[in-house]
């Protein structure tokens, strides 16, 4: 799938996707805009991106996990401007063995964190606003 998408995600959706008779184990991860960030309030997050480039390389991502760890994998992004709660990625992960299908997933949302080049905007309660490293580390992400 790797797709960057405007609308709200569909965790059921992705999870049909990776749905297969031979995978026993199913590893769903949903991230959604909570309401802090290094101790200030968010009260709204804009995400932007370069759709092309960064679903070049969300399959990219995709194609290692899937080689790398033997599972079937599949990722959606949101874009544009998304309140507190609402669902911003969803990660799913499937193989014949739970293990391998958490490791996939974690290893493929971190990736995606550190690799595809999505801006994320944030607004605070404060009325101030600041733009996030897309792949920064070592912070409150």
């Amino acid at each position: 799938m790797a797709r960057i998408v405007s609308t709200a995600l569909d965790p059921a959706g992705v999870l049909d996707l990776v749905a297969g008779a031979d995978r026993g184990g199913t590893v769903l991860f949903v991230g959604t805009v909570r309401d802090h960030h290094l101790g200030r309030g968010v009260v709204e997050l804009e995400y932007s991106a370069y759709e092309a480039m960064a679903e070049l390389e969300i399959a990219a991502i995709l194609a290692e996990a899937e080689t790398r760890f033997s599972t079937v994998v599949e990722a959606v992004h949101r874009s544009g401007k998304l309140a507190v709660g609402e669902i911003s990625i969803v990660v799913a992960a499937a193989h014949a063995h739970r293990d391998a299908a958490f490791e996939a997933c974690r290893w493929t949302l971190d990736e995606i964190k550190q690799r595809v080049p999505i801006w994320k905007h944030e607004s605070y309660a404060d009325g101030s606003s600041e733009w996030v490293e897309p792949c920064a580390t070592g912070r409150d992400a």
